[in-house]
């Protein structure tokens, strides 16, 4: 005789639990198995990812063309990188320097004498240089419209007066300027490096519809970063 009252259980019994329903607070309904999709909603599926990458794929194409676009627009309207390839312009501007050219600032402010300005090369320029035939070129202007000019030794004599010049350049002037009378709506330019420019002593005076605008920054070398 025993004193152990725990009833005896069958084995079978001991092994097998009981269910247990799942409850949640809320509607959502709980499935332990997803049914595969029908071959319709698997091509619903698949189209749908097609159009969001061919979306995005347009997004950025418009992205590229429009900044593409700004870029040309800048260019051709407002500013203008260019290479300096050779010394006419020192001590201003050295070779190798790289510049960025305001093209609105002749539009909308004018040219104004001691203005550093970029131009299309003249038809009677001819000298040679390192830039090539089809080059632009870099000068400052010196004349204005309705000037007249001729050189005194080493000075430059603008309208009877000793022009005034705060920007530096070569001491010397090398080929005189003789006497010159600006024209309406031309200029009269020269390189800061007299004795080495071929400028407006050689091949005459610049026509406006050649500016192509004036040198405000350069850019490079970067130790010499600053407006000019």
């Amino acid at each position: 005789m025993t004193t152990d009252e725990t009833p005896n259980v069958a084995p079978s019994e001991a092994l097998t639990p009981e269910p247990v329903e799942l409850v949640t607070t809320d509607a959502t309904h709980i499935e332990t198995a997803s049914e595969p999709l029908a071959p319709d909603e698997v091509e619903v599926v698949v189209s749908y990812r097609h159009k969001g990458k061919f979306r995005l794929l347009l997004e950025w194409v418009g992205i590229i063309v429009v900044a593409l676009s700004a870029a040309f627009l800048i260019r051709l309207f407002v500013f203008q990188t260019f290479y300096i390839p050779s010394i006419s312009m020192v001590p201003t501007l050295q070779v190798g320097d790289r510049i960025i050219v305001s093209k609105l600032s002749t539009e909308l402010g004018g040219v104004h004498r001691g203005d550093v300005v970029v131009f299309q090369r003249p038809p009677a320029e001819n000298c040679g240089g390192d830039a090539g035939p089809t080059s632009d070129l870099v000068k400052r202007v010196i004349g204005l419209p309705g000037d007249h000019i001729t050189s005194r030794g080493n000075q430059i004599i603008i309208n009877g007066k000793v022009l005034n010049q705060p920007w530096k350049h070569a001491p010397t002037l090398g080929n005189p300027i003789g006497s010159v009378y600006v024209p309406k709506g031309q200029y009269f330019m020269m390189g800061d490096n007299r004795p080495s420019s071929c400028d407006s002593r050689i091949w005459g005076t610049l026509p406006k519809k050649l500016i192509i605008g004036k040198v405000v920054l350069r850019i490079w070398p970067l130790s010499s970063f600053g407006r000019v």
